[in-house]
């Protein structure tokens, strides 16, 4: 059988990789590659036409029946990844047109709530996240004979996922082909993932490029984000230079809010000079699929110059033809979180040096270029070389989920080209848990299987399925769902005012968020098996106050929040996290919210909480206690206070104090509450007797110079080890009794190391000989040398000073007069007696003629008493 083919050679006609045609030949033929090509070289219009034709070849010789649909009459299928719907959906017109099909045929696209694919179709342009939970249904991909993934290099949570996961794939299907593809691209490391791939580098193909900077003269951020005053320099800058040069024009700004307003203000800017002669276009994933295509079709001959508006999605990800001019802002959206408020979402912050370059090079892909920067070119020296991977900051509730479906929860033995950090992983887990997605171990439950193979986040899913169930109403649930998961700009954080002017259609977003609505109402149905009901204004938030607030619960249980007062406008969450609603919402006069929504602010606005609501709607505790149930614990809090023991049993919702009261002490209480104190308070809560405080002075020396297995006693090892040396002791305390009565000498030798225990008083003694047969107490509580506090005359004779611890250690002397006042300090007696000593005798021996002061102390009888005693 003829295998049908592409056309190589019409699809690359132009294009800078069909130059490296062979090459790419031979690197797929071994089943695993890497491609690293910069924008505009024609990578993904190139390499997923050539590797179907690889696979039509090998069908029609036979080589892999096993997993080719050839049997069937169909070749095996290439599924090609691009990070954004916008990319997927531009690259799969391109490629279609290129191939003389209409989209659909040859060439097909699956993205969110589209899909355009036939028993024909060879090359499938879908999004991560649509591969993703094709490959947890069924990871033998069966009817796919190669994945190839685009733009690597944008190091989404996803697309990070999505490459580890295929790599494990290929084990099962060695006869698929896996290549990654990207603009700029740490080529190793992804090589190294696929089995060390062979590498394919395809060159630049820029054009002569000149750079322009044109600074705001004020700081391009404000507290809101985007500085309105930047955003307006920014249209002007792009007005002038597109005037100057004539041509089509690329507005790079970080978000889209700000291509909205940076498109308001170029029409009118436009509208004001030049009217007609110029078209104004925005571009990002918001805008309807026809506009979309509108901005990235390129214009005919016949119509007026364009600027085009865009997000970063037209960076690398999806060229747009004609643009020999761009205007950057230097910003960008990038994943942020808050760790200590359990908050994530995107932050504008200054983009990195990688991004303003291929920014640039927008310009000069098809012929010679200008960017103009509207920063400085101090400012692009002090940015990141480049922005770093999603998975280091991003909430990873989604991404644990794929992973426990997977099999490899918490990404554990599954190699990716960052690892997710362990804290992140660990919280997104506990959501899991929160929302019976996994079990205990992490491991995938019934309902979140279900939940991860949905086109939603965990969150959404949960929130849509269970929402459904729960209010025995699917199209209130979508609608809701829809409400929160897209940003309609609702200053007030009121969802259910939200909703009515969505439904009545006031609110300038309620075209797209019916079509969500509708979109998530088929995802309902098919995941309850029930049929849905058109979606519309039929249902009233009035008829079901906390409706929306119990959705917004099924996805967020850990935001279930409460008034911290009467007439409060803070909140404290089940999460631990306190925030403020914003001044004068309606909501402030609802003891309890579902929130959906929290940002970081600060003053006013946040009410001293450092957090401000952006999203809630009302609830109320009893439908709490059933949404969070989860988060429901009953505590037993014990505690000292003013020397007593204290125990109090509590019901909480997280950290929410639902009710508490005081009881009687048990004696399982007591150990716990003596040991939190102690650790609160320190050791100087305790009661240090003689004993004890010399024994741990002589295990600190002996530690000090021998180190282990001799027990480090400071106050740090000795609190961090609570539990081994003092709590036996703790454990029989009573109820009325106190730290004063415990005996710590004891206590510590169980610190002691067996056997050497037994050297402890040949290391480091009590007491010390000394010749006059007296045995004399030593201190060991000196930083640096223990201390002998003796009368002079009780060491005549004593040559050498006495060392401890295996002779690492000299006694340091004090010696004292008959009235044991210091005379001296030493620890070296020899240099003692031949010297100083004569000027003591000197002295003292008027001083205390009762007692010896011989001429030669060498020869003297050492002696604790009078010479009259002596005799």
């Amino acid at each position: 059988m003829t295998p049908l083919l592409f056309d190589l050679y019409r699809i690359g006609s132009g294009l800078i990789v069909s130059q490296a045609q062979n090459e790419l030949s031979r690197a797929a033929a071994s089943g695993a590659f890497v491609v690293t090509a910069p924008p505009g070289t024609g990578k993904t219009t190139f390499v997923p036409p050539l590797v179907a034709n690889l696979l039509a070849e090998r069908a029609a010789h036979g080589a892999s029946p096993e997993n080719d649909l050839q049997a069937a009459g169909s070749p095996s299928r290439v599924i090609l990844t691009q990070p954004r719907r916008v990319a997927a959906r531009a690259a799969a017109t391109r490629l279609a047109q290129l191939s003389g099909s209409a989209l659909g045929e040859e060439v097909g696209v699956t993205i969110r709530g589209e899909r355009h694919v036939s028993a024909r179709t060879r090359i499938e342009v879908v999004t991560p996240g649509v591969l993703l939970r094709r490959l947890i249904a069924d990871p033998e991909l069966p009817g796919v004979g190669a994945v190839i993934l685009d733009e690597v290099h944008e190091r989404t949570v996803e697309g990070d996922l999505l490459l580890g996961m295929v790599a494990e794939a290929r084990a099962l299907r060695d006869d698929l082909i896996v290549a990654a593809m990207s603009a700029t691209l740490e080529a190793a490391r992804i090589s190294e993932l696929l089995g060390d791939a062979p590498v394919v580098e395809i060159p630049s193909v820029l054009h002569s490029l000149t750079i322009e900077h044109a600074p705001y003269a004020e700081p391009r951020l404000d507290a809101r984000g985007t500085s309105r005053g930047f955003l307006a320099h920014l249209a002007q800058v792009a007005l002038r230079s597109q005037r100057a040069a004539g041509c089509d024009a690329l507005v790079f700004v970080p978000g889209a809010r700000e291509v909205d307003d940076v498109v308001a203000l170029l029409r009118s800017g436009a509208a004001s000079q030049a009217p007609n002669e110029l078209e104004i276009l925005p571009l990002h994933g918001r805008i309807p699929a026809r506009e979309q295509d509108r901005a990235v079709r390129g214009r005919g001959a016949d119509e007026p110059p364009r600027i085009i508006v865009s997000t970063s999605l037209a960076e690398s990800s999806l060229t747009v033809p004609g643009v020999r001019l761009v205007i950057d802002s230097g910003l960008a959206r990038e994943v942020r979180r808050d760790r200590g408020r359990d908050m994530s979402g995107l932050s504008t912050v200054s983009a990195s040096r990688a991004s303003a370059e291929q920014r640039a090079g927008r310009a000069a892909r098809q012929g010679p270029g200008h960017a103009v920067r509207v920063y400085s070119e101090a400012e692009y020296a002090h940015m990141r070389a480049h922005a770093q991977p999603d998975i280091a900051s991003a909430d990873l509730t989604d991404a644990a989920l794929l992973l426990a479906a997977w099999g490899t929860p918490g990404a554990e033995g599954l190699a990716l080209p960052t690892a997710p950090p362990a804290a992140a992983m660990s919280a997104a887990v506990a959501t899991l848990r929160a929302l019976e997605l996994v079990d205990d171990r992490g491991h995938i439950t019934p309902a979140g299987r279900s939940v991860a193979l949905l086109p939603v986040g965990a969150r959404s899913a949960r929130a849509l399925v269970e929402g459904a169930q729960v209010l025995g109403d699917a199209c209130l649930a979508a609608e809701t769902v829809a409400a929160i998961s897209d940003d309609f700009r609702e200053p007030s954080a009121d969802l259910p005012r939200l909703l009515r002017e969505l439904r009545t259609g006031r609110h300038p977003g309620a075209a797209r968020w019916k079509r969500e609505s509708e979109r998530l109402l088929r995802i309902a149905a098919q995941a309850t098996g029930t049929l849905p009901r058109a979606a519309g204004p039929a249902i009233t938030i009035a008829a079901t106050a906390t409706a929306p607030g119990t959705v917004i619960a099924l996805g967020r249980p850990e935001w279930v929040a409460r008034r911290t007062g009467e007439h409060s406008r803070s909140y404290l969450l089940a999460s631990g996290t306190r925030a403020a609603l914003p001044e004068g919402s309606e909501l402030a006069s609802y003891e309890w919210l579902a929130v959906h929504e929290v940002q970081r602010a600060e003053g006013r606005a946040a009410d001293g909480t450092g957090a401000v609501i952006r999203m809630a709607a009302p609830f109320d505790e009893t439908e709490a206690l059933k949404v969070a149930r989860s988060l429901v614990t009953f505590e037993r809090t014990a505690s000292i206070a003013g020397g007593k023991l204290r125990v109090r049993e509590e019901r909480r919702l997280g950290a929410i104090v639902l009710t508490q009261a005081p009881v009687r002490a048990e004696p399982s209480d007591i150990a716990p509450a003596y040991t939190a104190h102690l650790r609160s308070a320190g050791l100087g809560a305790l009661t240090w007797r003689e004993g004890a405080s010399s024994l741990r002075t002589r295990l600190a020396l002996i530690h000090r110079e021998l180190g282990a297995p001799w027990p480090d006693v400071s106050d740090e090892a000795l609190l961090a080890n609570l539990d081994d040396w003092l709590g036996p002791d703790l454990g029989r305390l009573r109820a009325d009794s106190s730290l004063a009565g415990l005996e710590l000498t004891q206590a510590l030798r169980r610190r002691l190391p067996w056997p050497e225990a037994a050297k402890l008083d040949e290391l480091a003694p009590e007491q010390l000989a000394v010749p006059s047969g007296s045995r004399v107490r030593i201190d060991y509580s000196g930083d640096a040398q223990p201390v002998v506090a003796v009368k002079l005359q009780e060491l005549f004779g004593l040559a050498e000073t006495p060392r401890l611890v295996n002779g690492r250690v000299p006694v340091l002397f004090h010696l004292l007069s008959p009235a044991r006042k210091p005379l001296a300090v030493t620890a070296d007696l020899r240099s003692f007696w031949d010297g100083p000593y004569q000027q003591v005798r000197s002295e003292m021996r008027g001083r205390y003629p009762k007692h010896p002061w011989p001429e030669d102390p060498w020869t003297a009888q050492a002696t604790a008493r009078t010479k009259r005693a002596q005799q």
